[in-house]
C-alpha cells in the first residue's frame, strides 16, 4: 500500500467561494457541493460537462446529505435551516427552521426513520425521516456540534463537540449514553469504521485519534496534521481513511495499521492554496474528492 500511485486528475472551479461541503449523487459519476456563495452544485466527473447549480438556498451551505432511498437532498446552512430539495421533482419542499446556528452534519437512519442535524448552538436535533417533523432537540454543550457518525450496526451516534468531548446518543430516543474528553481542543470530526470496530476523531489540535468502539477506550492517538482536522472519508474498500486539515493538506491513512500512506500538499501534488474543509470518496476512478478555501474542488485518482 505504500507504493499506492496518486495524481490528482482534474481541478474543478465553479463556486465564487470557499467550499464547505461535499456529497455523493443519486446519478452515476456525479456528486454535489456547497460553500459560502450559497449555492448547491451539482458536478459531473467526466471532466467535460460543466457544473449546474441546483438551488440558492440564501446562507452559506455547511452541510448536504442524499437520502438516496427517498431521492431527497438535505442541506444545512449557516442561518440553521435545513432544506429538503425533492431531487425527482427538482425543487425543495420543505424549509425547516429550528437551530439557532448554522448545521455543520446531517446523519440519518431508514431503519429507524431518523434524520439528525449538529448545530453551532451545541445540540443535535432528532427528525423523523418519514414526515420531517421534529421529534426532539438535545443540548450537548455550549459550543459547536460539528461531525456525527452513526455506528453501522448499533442505534448509536458519536457527536463531535467544541468542548473537546465525544458524546455518544441513543440514535432511538436521544439519550445520552457516555461521554468521554477526546482533543485538547475542539473535536471537529467523528467517523465509525464501516465494520463497527473503531471510531476516529480529528480534532483542533491536529491528533488523529483511534478509540475502541466496544469500550471507548483509546488505542492510538497521532500526532497527524500541523492544524485541525475538519474531515474523514474512507475509501470504497474500506483500506484507507482520508483527512482533511486547516494545514492545506489531504493525508491517506492505513485504516488497520494506522500508517500514513501519502500526504497531498501544494508542494509535491500541486494540491490546495488554502485550508482543505471536506474529502468525499465515490466508486469511480478518480474517487477521492476534496474541497477547501481556495474555492477549488480537486479529483484524485489512486
Amino acid at each position: 500500500m505504500k507504493n499506492l500511485q496518486i495524481n490528482k486528475s482534474q481541478t474543478l472551479l465553479g463556486h465564487e467561494g470557499a467550499v464547505y461541503a461535499l456529497e455523493k449523487s443519486n446519478a452515476p459519476g456525479r456528486f454535489f457541493s456547497g460553500g459560502s456563495d450559497r449555492i448547491v452544485c451539482q458536478w459531473c466527473m467526466d471532466g467535460i460537462t460543466p457544473p449546474s447549480a441546483l438551488v440558492n438556498v440564501g446562507a452559506i451551505v455547511y452541510s448536504i446529505r442524499l437520502v438516496q432511498e427517498k431521492s431527497l437532498l438535505l442541506i444545512g446552512t449557516s442561518a440553521g435551516n435545513l432544506h429538503v430539495v425533492d431531487l425527482i421533482a427538482g425543487k425543495e419542499i420543505r424549509n425547516l427552521a429550528h437551530h439557532r446556528s448554522g448545521i455543520f452534519d446531517i446523519q440519518y437512519s431508514i431503519a429507524l426513520d431518523r434524520i439528525f442535524t449538529a448545530s453551532g448552538d451545541g445540540s443535535v436535533a432528532m427528525w423523523r425521516l418519514s414526515d420531517l417533523a421534529l421529534i426532539r432537540n438535545i443540548q450537548l454543550c455550549q459550543e459547536k456540534v460539528r461531525s456525527l457518525s452513526i455506528h453501522p450496526a448499533a442505534p448509536i451516534i458519536a457527536a463531535a463537540c467544541g468542548d473537546g468531548s465525544i458524546r455518544l446518543l441513543d440514535a432511538e430516543n436521544g439519550t445520552i449514553n457516555q461521554q468521554f474528553q477526546a482533543h485538547g481542543l475542539s473535536s471537529n470530526a467523528v467517523i465509525y469504521d464501516p465494520a463497527g470496530e473503531r471510531l476516529f476523531s480529528g480534532g483542533r489540535d491536529a491528533h488523529l485519534n483511534v478509540w475502541d468502539a466496544s469500550t471507548y477506550q483509546n488505542v492510538r492517538s497521532i500526532p497527524a496534521h500541523n492544524y485541525a482536522i475538519y474531515s474523514f472519508a474512507f475509501s470504497p474498500d474500506h483500506e484507507v481513511l482520508a483527512s482533511a486539515s486547516r494545514d492545506k493538506t489531504v493525508k491517506l491513512w492505513n485504516a488497520q495499521s494506522f500508517e500514513i500512506i501519502s500526504r497531498l500538499d501544494r508542494e509535491n501534488y500541486d494540491g490546495h492554496r488554502n485550508s482543505v474543509n471536506k474529502v468525499l470518496w465515490l466508486e469511480h476512478p478518480s474517487g477521492l474528492v476534496s474541497a477547501g478555501d481556495d474555492r477549488a474542488i480537486m479529483l484524485w485518482t489512486m
